[in-house]
């Protein structure tokens, strides 16, 4: 089965200096793979290259031809400050649509069942009519998840989200995790998502990348669990009072 994402030997540099490089490994359809690291190890300038936001200094990043721009979601990170955004939770979803609108300056009906479809699809359909700056941390995070949905006009393959736990409660991140992973199973939609939370990643994930400035381990979470690297990664982000056997910890210690 030909990938639809390859990345090989690639490479990122900002202003000749690099960033993070020798990042190299392949998705098939339908994968799950969780980037960790440190901040700063290059998680989010992999992110800018996959979504042709940042051009490699070496190396290559191939899609499959059925892979287009228009199919691939972005999640980015959230810092929830907007408490009086002023737009309700559907417009805020039917803003996704926006670039797919070309000549036709208004939201058609489609435009609006598509939305509706996408908030039902992450169980938030109930806020529509509520104000965007008025929800929770969680629900905002449901609703941009729903807006990401929403701008592929022949559906999601790729969802990238970048640390969408961010500033949400163990609760919260509970709930995201589980819906993130409904959608991968049942939807089929592969995603790539930037966590540092990789005792949680390796109980969701089908695929593991860790960097710190260059690629320090790429495979599955049972041959991560097994690495050197992965088993002290695990242990001292459970602060060394946690077993490590890839439960998902959503309790603050």
């Amino acid at each position: 089965m030909t990938p639809l994402l390859t990345v090989q030997d690639a490479s990122f540099a900002y202003d000749g200096k690099v960033a993070v490089e020798g990042v190299d490994f392949a998705l098939a359809a339908g994968d799950y793979l969780c980037i960790v690291g440190e901040n700063g190890s290059g998680k989010s300038t992999l992110v800018n290259g996959i979504l042709g936001l940042k051009q490699p200094a070496g190396g290559s990043i191939v899609y499959d031809e059925s892979l287009r721009q228009s199919s691939i979601g972005y999640l980015p990170q959230q810092h929830f400050a907007h408490g009086s955004f002023p737009a309700s939770v559907l417009e805020v979803v039917l803003s996704g649509r926006i670039g797919l609108k070309g000549a036709v300056p208004f939201y058609t009906q489609q435009d609006r069942r598509l939305a509706r479809e996408a908030l039902a699809l992450v169980g938030a359909a109930a806020l529509e009519r509520q104000w965007f700056g008025g929800l929770s941390g969680g629900q905002r995070q449901r609703v941009l998840l729903a807006r990401a949905l929403s701008t592929a006009p022949d559906g999601l393959m790729l969802l990238i989200l970048d640390e969408p736990m961010s500033g949400l409660d163990p609760h919260a991140r509970a709930d995201l995790y589980t819906l993130i992973q409904r959608l991968n199973s049942e939807q089929h939609i592969t995603v790539i998502m930037v966590t540092h939370d990789v005792n949680t990643a390796v109980h969701f994930a089908n695929r593991i990348l860790l960097l710190d400035a260059s690629q320090l381990f790429y495979g599955t979470p049972d041959e991560f669990k097994e690495s050197e690297t992965g088993l002290d990664l695990m242990r001292d982000a459970c602060g060394g009072h946690c077993a490590i056997c890839g439960f998902s910890h959503f309790e603050e210690a």
